[in-house]
């Protein structure tokens, strides 16, 4: 296993994405939901697996102003969280991130999330199969861009991991909103079995990596 300063360093770590969850609402928050005109606010879209684990970890950074989970990279307009489970809309359950950029970095994101999955499962994240569960980093510029290529070739050359890293990189064509019984989830449920049992172990690891990087 190794240690927790060589996988920050590596931007690198495996964790098991979240289950499916067969509610029913459809209805989402707005999609233009802004926490304020402030001009050191930027943003950044990733898919891990479930959105709900990333979500949960990465309101704990410091300089996260917002997390938003939603769907992006598909070809249906406006889909519903049933219509992307089937794996036919293209989407991947992404967040998408309101930061603070005088407070945390891009490339501080792209570290955390390389720590909040298995980069290297095609399609999947543990137990949760299918295209919406992909490793995937949406970039907004090209600065992005460039950053998220680089990072993805330095952690292939490290040799962290025994197969090759199949995240995603592609331009933010769209993002929708999920649901709102999909926002902020794990502090809303967290008592429920899934969240207690998968969600929580990861939490507590994610936050002893970035320990110092945390909200106080």
């Amino acid at each position: 296993m190794l240690k927790y300063s060589l996988l920050s360093c590596l931007m690198a770590v495996t964790v098991i994405a979240c289950a499916q969850n067969n509610h029913s609402n459809k209805d989402k928050v707005p999609d233009d939901m802004e926490v304020t005109n402030n001009n050191n606010l930027a943003k950044a879209t990733f898919g891990g697996g479930c959105f709900w684990c990333t979500e949960a970890q990465f309101q704990y950074l410091d300089g996260v102003v917002k997390v938003a989970s939603g769907y992006s990279g598909g070809s249906v307009a406006n889909p519903s969280y049933e219509a992307v489970c089937t794996g036919t809309t293209g989407h991947a359950e992404v967040i998408q991130v309101t930061y603070d950029t005088t407070k945390i970095t891009y490339d501080e994101l792209l570290e955390a999330f390389w720590q909040s999955h298995d980069p290297t499962q095609l399609n999947r994240q543990g137990n949760d199969i299918g295209t919406q569960y992909r490793s995937v980093i949406f970039y907004h510029d090209e600065e992005q861009h460039k950053k998220a290529e680089y990072y993805k070739q330095k952690l292939q050359e490290s040799g962290v991991y025994d197969h090759p890293v199949v995240t995603e990189i592609s331009p933010l064509k769209n993002f929708y909103v999920a649901e709102n019984y999909h926002q902020d989830y794990y502090n809303q449920n967290g008592s429920q079995s899934y969240c207690y049992y998968v969600i929580r172990p990861k939490l507590e690891k994610f936050k002893k990596v970035f320990k110092d990087k945390l909200k106080h």
